[in-house]
């Protein structure tokens, strides 16, 4: 049976309308704000899914999105913000590596639970305009710490963003820089996502073949969401952000405390 037949037969034609269009919606508001593509798959996705799967199904869209992402950039600074960014790939990519095979082992509501917490955290520190400390100070402590909690959780959830929200928007980057910025560390990320997942078993023939599906929607959306982002200025770009992170992290938390 074909993968996308297989899915319907599992869970419903309306199952497969709504992936459709939260995978849009997360492309739109990777395409407006730069990030939240995975936060809002997780979120919506896991209205009729199980976790595992709502995962597995985002892994191909979110590494075609931030490759699209940070190829607007060009080559040359993206090899710059590499190198800048080192001890943060460093200590991100392992650790993806390493808790990724434990959501095998884990319930849908801990993941949700503990992904809402963390985006819901993150937004009030910025509401309250709470940053962390310059990481001018300490930098490569600074780096090796973001890494290894994004990773973890990032790992987990499929959601390695918030942390490093905090850090670039602590670091005082400019619109552009952070997009780029966003684009390199989110599809490294994401690739190692993928390739842990390839040795948990959330990611198999069938679920890479409905994920690549999925780039379809994400990728309208996103194509949508960048026309708008050219035209927004930083205090807009900023508000969209948090009102973004601000809906999915309250929803995660509604889903991991009642289910």
């Amino acid at each position: 049976m074909p993968p996308i037949d297989a899915f319907i037969a599992e869970h419903g034609s309306l199952a497969l309308a709504g992936a459709a269009g939260v995978l849009f919606l997360g492309g739109f508001a990777k395409g407006l704000v730069g990030f939240a593509l995975p936060v809002i798959a997780v979120s919506g996705l896991g209205q009729f899914l199980p976790a595992q799967e709502a995962v597995g199904l985002l892994i191909v869209p979110t590494i075609v999105s931030n490759f699209w992402q940070a190829s607007r950039l060009g080559v040359g600074p993206l090899v710059a913000l590499a190198k800048d960014f080192r001890i943060l790939v460093l200590t991100l990519l392992p650790m993806i590596l390493l808790s990724a095979q434990l959501l095998v082992t884990m319930g849908d509501r801990p993941v949700f639970l503990a992904l809402g917490l963390v985006v819901t955290v993150f937004v009030a520190l910025q509401l309250f305009r709470v940053r962390l400390p310059d990481p001018r100070r300490a930098p490569r402590v600074t780096e090796a710490g973001v890494g290894l909690a994004a990773g973890f959780v990032g790992g987990l959830s499929g959601v390695w963003g918030p942390p490093i929200m905090m850090y670039l928007v602590a670091r005082n980057m400019s619109k552009t820089d952070q997009m780029a910025a966003i684009g390199l560390l989110f599809l490294l990320g994401a690739l190692a996502l993928g390739a842990g997942h390839l040795h948990s078993g959330v990611l198999d023939a069938r679920t890479a073949a409905v994920s690549a599906l999925g780039v379809i929607p994400t990728a309208a959306g996103m194509a949508l969401g960048l026309v708008l982002h050219d035209r927004m200025d930083a205090e807009a770009f900023r508000r969209a952000t948090l009102f973004f992170l601000a809906a999915t992290g309250l929803n995660l938390l509604r889903r991991g405390l009642w289910l």
